[in-house]
């Protein structure tokens, strides 16, 4: 619950209130396009569903209903035959496939997020790296017009794409139960100091997905999710917490997908990839992140340049604590993203460092300006293509 300064607390979390919410059940007749509802989430068949979205009110019917779901339903969607013709993701996984290789000989392969090292191979920035790879294949996966239908859904026009290739091994243990980008990837005590209306704008900023590249069963472990769980608005406060990891733990569903199927859903709902543990099967996803074309600043700044103009000055400073921290605010850059995650991964939580926080870090170690400088300039290189 919503604390009366306008913030959400972790120790303010209504359980009861959360099994409230996830209790619902989803009334087919609220989402008229789909062809079937399993476990409280609505199954589109895009062989049937594809020609209808070039015209354009249908294509908005089509939309709105999506964005009902992941807002304020289930929160999820599952879209058959995304890809009617898996050819071209077969060609992509060869490429993936090489691409996990070679990146496993130079560097010993990609860290993950909320999931146990080694028990899966990561491609960071696959969407470029399949473009540099073979831009014709690039072209031809990324010309589906039922994924550029969901994004436009949930986030309007001229969103921007990623992608991150996900591949899980048989005995690739589960993940944790999490909420996503952007505020699922800071850490806790960093997370509620957002107000709480920040905690509701943050889901619709992006808008999560995944390919599969294979057939998905059960027991090969595709995504668990539990439905309705978006709407909890202290959601980002809560998801860390025992109590609601075990209730996720107790509720979640889990949709077998077939090789060309996507799943899309709201970041906010509770979820986390399954344990594969099948025999035999690599289950292989490219795992979607895609932003609002909202998340941008007015004016390309160069922090790096004033953060090393102004840190003498903030070292010799007799300004207070606040106001110290009110002037590093207004000169360096206070978020982690975009950056590359290849040469640049998490360090001690979900986010690299930034530069607001390495700044407050020097000054109170005490570093000097030509290390700070250094330091900067190694940051920056890192979060370089």
């Amino acid at each position: 619950m919503q604390n009366e300064t306008g913030y959400f607390e972790a120790n303010t979390c209504d359980l009861d209130e959360f099994k409230t919410l996830i209790s619902q059940t989803l009334d087919p007749a609220m989402v008229p396009h789909a062809d079937d509802v399993q476990k409280n989430i609505p199954i589109y068949d895009m062989v049937r569903l594809r020609p209808l979205l070039e015209d354009l009110e249908t294509r908005k019917s089509i939309m709105a209903e999506w964005a009902h779901v992941m807002l304020k339903s289930a929160g999820a969607i599952v879209l058959r035959k995304a890809y009617d013709d898996t050819r071209v993701l077969d060609e992509a996984t060869a490429i993936y496939e090489q691409i996990i290789a070679d990146e496993k000989r130079s560097s010993g392969g990609g860290s993950d997020h909320f999931a146990a090292a080694g028990s899966n191979d990561r491609v960071w920035n696959a969407l470029q790296k399949l473009c540099e790879a073979n831009p014709e294949v690039f072209l031809r996966y990324f010309a589906n017009t039922a994924i550029a239908a969901a994004s436009e859904a949930w986030l309007g026009p001229n969103y921007q794409m990623t992608a991150q290739v996900n591949l899980v091994y048989p005995g690739g243990a589960a993940q944790q139960a999490h909420r996503d980008y952007h505020l699922g990837f800071q850490t806790a005590d960093i997370a509620v100091q957002y107000p709480a209306h920040v905690h509701d704008l943050s889901p619709v900023l992006t808008l999560q997905g995944a390919i599969a590249h294979c057939d998905m069963p059960i027991e090969s472990g595709p995504t668990k999710l539990l439905p309705f769980s978006q709407a909890y608005r202290p959601g980002y406060a809560a998801w860390r917490l025992d109590a609601f990891r075990e209730e996720f733990d107790a509720r979640f569903v889990q949709l077998a997908l077939e090789k060309g199927d996507a799943l899309f859903f709201n970041p906010a709902i509770f979820h986390a990839a399954g344990a594969n543990s099948s025999a035999d099967i690599h289950r292989f996803a490219n795992l979607l992140q895609v932003s609002s074309a909202f998340g941008r600043a007015l004016e390309a700044i160069d922090r790096r340049k004033m953060c090393k103009l102004v840190y003498p000055h903030a070292v010799a400073t007799k300004l207070s604590a606040s106001e110290l921290n009110a002037a590093i605010a207004s000169t360096a850059e206070g978020y982690s993203f975009p950056t590359n995650l290849d040469s640049d991964p998490p360090v001690g939580g979900l986010a690299p460092e930034t530069q607001q926080a390495y700044f407050a870090r020097a000054l109170r170690e005490g570093i000097a300006p030509t290390d700070f400088n250094a330091t900067l300039d190694a940051m920056a290189a890192k979060q370089q293509i």
